[in-house]
């Protein structure tokens, strides 16, 4: 960010290379004529979606996805150009919208067809529409070959709407057990035979189906998302990735305050952190209206090249770190990225909060200003 000046330490790094890096990697390790669509859906996972829809799109993405109409527009300011797709329902009110900035919806109903079709009669060009099928993840989607030729033939009825895609979701696609993977599988393939007219972009692969799965499951794109930003989907992918990820975010701040205590003496709110021999304590900008989130208590942050662990509760606005030794007000803190040899990554504070590393990045709030490298 340079427009805006700020005041706080705490600032999230994106390296936009590493971002070009993992979709130069994975556009050498697609069939040649299988685009990739880079899903740059809640501010690209926290990242910041304009800067990294740019990035990818420099190493090779040819179209952006997204997950409402909001962030659609706010992509179409940006990016006038390129394909965007909407991943998931939107109101029949914005057909109008989408038909004129050339957002290309999802569809998986008659009655939004039927709906959307007054809004766009009058339209300068086609609304462009990829069918959703459901085939095992149970979101939206036409679950019955009779719904999906239902859905194409209520969009080839409509003048001003066309069918540009069709695509589906794997739900386990990350796991060894490839029972319902392969379920899917067989429907989505049957359900693109079905159609009466096959649309330019079949798509099904996410992340994890265009790493380590058949190659022909590519069909004409993939979507990258979690690993477009360096992380991989599960272990189990991790452990069979075909090319080293490179993690794009980083996040730092500085002691802001350090103070010795003694025995007795506690941190905190609830004073759940009680010294029992004399010890340092800092003190760093930084708390659970950023997206550091109380659960993270016990978690380790670098200083001076080694960890140390936060102690008592994360409180709104900042939260305390059990020093080694007295260090200056200013000292660099990372919470997440290198410093030294040592490294705390997004896996490692997922873990700690017994979630996936898609959430913990999505969790950083606008608070958290983003710079670019």
């Amino acid at each position: 960010m340079t427009e805006e000046q700020y005041f706080r330490p705490t600032k999230a790094i994106i390296d936009l290379e590493a971002i070009r890096q993992n979709v130069r990697h994975l556009k050498a390790h697609i069939q040649p004529n299988v685009r990739i669509i880079a899903v740059v859906k809640a501010n690209a996972y926290g990242h910041g979606d304009v800067a990294v829809a740019g990035a990818a799109l420099e190493a090779g993405a040819t179209m952006l996805a997204v997950a409402t109409a909001d962030e659609a527009l706010h992509i179409r300011k940006h990016y006038p150009h390129v394909g965007i797709l909407v991943l998931g329902a939107t109101p029949v009110h914005f057909a109008p919208y989408a038909a004129a900035q050339r957002i290309t919806l999802t569809v998986f109903s008659t009655e939004w067809i039927e709906a959307a079709a007054p809004y766009v009669k009058a339209a300068a060009q086609p609304l462009q529409l990829h069918i959703k099928v459901d085939s095992g993840m149970g979101r939206i989607g036409v679950r019955t070959l009779q719904e999906l030729r239902a859905v194409e033939e209520a969009i080839t009825a409509q003048r001003n709407m066309e069918i540009d895609g069709i695509f589906t979701h794997f739900a386990t696609a990350d796991e060894e057990d490839a029972s319902l993977f392969t379920k899917q599988v067989q429907i989505f393939t049957s359900f693109v035979d079905a159609l009466a007219v096959r649309p330019p972009c079949v798509h099904a692969s996410n992340t994890a189906a265009a790493l380590i799965k058949d190659q022909k499951l590519q069909f004409d794109a993939v979507r990258y998302g979690i690993s477009l930003y360096g992380l991989a989907p599960s272990s189990y992918v991790a452990s069979m990735d075909p090319f080293e990820l490179q993690p794009a975010l980083s996040l730092q701040t500085e002691l802001v305050h350090v103070k010795q205590i003694e025995v007795g003496d506690s941190v905190g709110y609830g004073a759940t952190f009680v010294a029992t021999e004399s010890c340092w304590i800092g003190t760093l900008p930084i708390g659970y209206a950023d997206g550091m989130i109380r659960k993270l208590g016990g978690q380790e942050v670098l200083i001076d090249g080694q960890r140390m662990p936060l102690v008592g509760r994360i409180c709104m606005d900042q939260c305390m770190v059990l020093l080694t030794k007295k260090y200056p007000v200013g000292e660099p803190v990372q919470l997440i990225g290198k410093q030294g040899t040592e490294q705390v990554t997004l896996d490692e504070w997922a873990a700690r909060l017994q979630t996936i590393n898609y959430e913990v990045p999505c969790n950083f709030t606008n608070r958290i200003p983003r710079f670019y490298k």
